[in-house]
This record gives C-alpha cells, sequence and structure tokens, in this order.
C-alpha cells in the first residue's frame, strides 16, 4: 500500500476529464501533485478550475505540451510516480488529422516514459483504452483480447502503449499499463455520449422535439468515474501490476439506444430518437461491442467497481442540470 501523503506525484492531461478526478483524488490522500495542463494563450486550467479552492490551491500547475520531451524530463524531476494522461481523444477528428494524433499519443508517451525513467520513479502508470480491442471478437475482453486499429486515434494509442511498455521490457521502467473502459461522470463534455444525450434531453423535454445521436445499436462497457480514478490508484499501488495492461471495467454492456432510454426514465421525459448521419462512424471504423473483464484489475490489484449504472447517470444529471444552458453541446459532437 502507497501512502500518497509521502509521494510527489506527476500528473499528465490534469486539466481532462478523468485526470482533474485523479489530481483531486491524489490530493485529498495527502499527495504533492505537480499537474501538467495543455498551454493555451487564455490561461485556462480546463476541469482543474472546477476543484474546490482548497484543492486547487494545492495543485502546481505547469503548462506545457507532451510533445516537448525537455519539459516533460524537468517536470518528472523529484517525483516518486508519473500517471501518464495526456493525449488527443475524438475519434472523429483524427480522421482528417491522424498525424497530430501520432505525435502527440506517441511521440508524447515516449517523452513522458523518458522523463519518468531518467527520474527513477517508483511507477509509471500509462493510460490506454478500450477502443484498442475495436469490435469485440470474444466477450467479455480481457487483455489477451487482439488489438485492431478502427480508427487512427485506437491505432496512435496501440503504438502508445507499445512505447510505454518498451520502456519497461528494455530499461526496467516500471511501467504498468491502465487501460479504462468508457468512464462516464461529472466534468465530461458532451463529446461523450452520456452528457449529449443528457444535454438533448433536457433541452427538448418542454418541446418534446427528438434527440439525435448516430447509431444505437453499439454497445458500450460504462465505469463512473470515481471507480477509474480507484482502478488507476489500485495499478500505481500493486507491484504485480508492473509489466502488465489491466482492463478496468464494470463488467455490464448496453446498446446507445438502450442508455438513452435509460436516461430519460431517470429524466421522466420521452422523446422520439432520431439517427443523425453525421454522427455515425464509417462503417469499418465503427466498434460495435465493448463488454470488458476486469478480473486482472481484481484479483491482483483488489479493485471493483462501486457505482452503480442509474446511480452514476443520476449524479451525472445533477452536475449537468444547473450548467445545461450555458453549455453548447452542438459544438462538442465531432
Amino acid at each position: 500500500m502507497v501512502d500518497w501523503s509521502q509521494e510527489s506525484v506527476f500528473i499528465t492531461g490534469a486539466d481532462g476529464f478523468i485526470g482533474s478526478h485523479l489530481t483531486e483524488a491524489l490530493v485529498r490522500r495527502g499527495a504533492s501533485v505537480r499537474a501538467l495542463v495543455y498551454y493555451n494563450s487564455w490561461n485556462q486550467f480546463g476541469w482543474l478550475s472546477d476543484l474546490p479552492r482548497e484543492v486547487f490551491d494545492s495543485v502546481e500547475v505547469v503548462f506545457g505540451d507532451v510533445r516537448d520531451g525537455d519539459l516533460m524530463r524537468r517536470c518528472c524531476r523529484d517525483t516518486q510516480t508519473v500517471f501518464h494522461l495526456a493525449s488527443l481523444i475524438s475519434i472523429p477528428y483524427s480522421y482528417t488529422a491522424s498525424e497530430s494524433y501520432v505525435q502527440t499519443n506517441v511521440q508524447g508517451t515516449q517523452n513522458v516514459a523518458r522523463g519518468a525513467l531518467e527520474a527513477g520513479a517508483r511507477r509509471f502508470v500509462h493510460t490506454s483504452t478500450s477502443e484498442i480491442y475495436g469490435t469485440a471478437r470474444t466477450v467479455p475482453i480481457d487483455e489477451r483480447h487482439p488489438l485492431q486499429p478502427q480508427s487512427p486515434y485506437s491505432a496512435s494509442k496501440i503504438g502508445a502503449d507499445m512505447m510505454a511498455l518498451s520502456f519497461h521490457h528494455a530499461f526496467e521502467l516500471p511501467v504498468a499499463v491502465a487501460r479504462p473502459f468508457n468512464t462516464f461522470g461529472p466534468r465530461q463534455t458532451p463529446r461523450a455520449i452520456i452528457p449529449t444525450i443528457i444535454l438533448q434531453c433536457l433541452a427538448n423535454a418542454e418541446s418534446g422535439q427528438p434527440i439525435h445521436l448516430g447509431a444505437l445499436d453499439p454497445r458500450r462497457d460504462f465505469t463512473f468515474v470515481e471507480d477509474t480514478v480507484r482502478g488507476f490508484l489500485a495499478v500505481a499501488e500493486s507491484d504485480a501490476a508492473v509489466g502488465q495492461v489491466l482492463n478496468i471495467a464494470a463488467g455490464q454492456d448496453i446498446s446507445i439506444g438502450e442508455l438513452a432510454e435509460r436516461i430519460m426514465k431517470l429524466l421522466d421525459v420521452d422523446l422520439a430518437i432520431e439517427t443523425e448521419g453525421q454522427r455515425v462512424r464509417p462503417a469499418g471504423s465503427e466498434v460495435r461491442r465493448l463488454l470488458g473483464d476486469a478480473t486482472r484489475l481484481r484479483e491482483q490489484c483488489g479493485w471493483s467497481p462501486e457505482v452503480e449504472l442509474d446511480e452514476g447517470l443520476s449524479r451525472v444529471i445533477e452536475w449537468l442540470r444547473p450548467r445545461a444552458q450555458t453549455i453548447d453541446s452542438k459544438r462538442y459532437w465531432t
């Protein structure tokens, strides 16, 4: 068990959805946290700005880019644990800007891993994604499932995973790869399916207008963000995780159409669902089913999910409802 109050931590992608929750969890456990925020000319801190003031004030924020190898080496200095979450993540954008995904996700991972190696880090936790499995050939999907690059994004993440693991095999960096399935929760933008459904339902509840989604039949395994964060911490704390890939998954899947009906029931609305062609992925790129097997994480690290889907959805609704009028959901769906 790691005493986080004695640990110095560097987190890339700390300004993102999962990264901000991980940052908050580590600060509350007493860790000294250095947080990388993607540089922007507006001096914005991403979702770190949503943290309680006493938490945010305890974080050492660094503006930068994982593509800058020298900066990553400096950020890793004097840290025992490195959590690497920074990446380009939008699948549709990867169809038109694939080179940027290679630069950020693959080259960026090499830069952070090199920094962790030179710093003599106790643990380097690299963030993968269930998207690299592609459409399930067998279910539930365990870590031995073939990797299928069905989008430039997933291809870049496969490369990033292999880069991280190569530093373990070649240089004995204590790498562990955390592979979350579909994480959801507060602070997630409408780029993701759950907030976009909720926001459309809230906006159309009075008018009765239909909500617009992409394909309704793909199935996904959703894990609440607090459970995902506990998975990251469990991976960082377990020596058995070194050199391993570990799925973080609730182990239950639901179709997008069923998910929308579930959300409408929680909101007490009844709206039609229309499929919008622009939201549908290319046929060869659509991942039809993701259902995760987290046996390895459970047996080696003692993790199990605690938040049921309906409870998690209710908490997202509670978080989004007062913000619904200020979020332009249409700008995010690509």
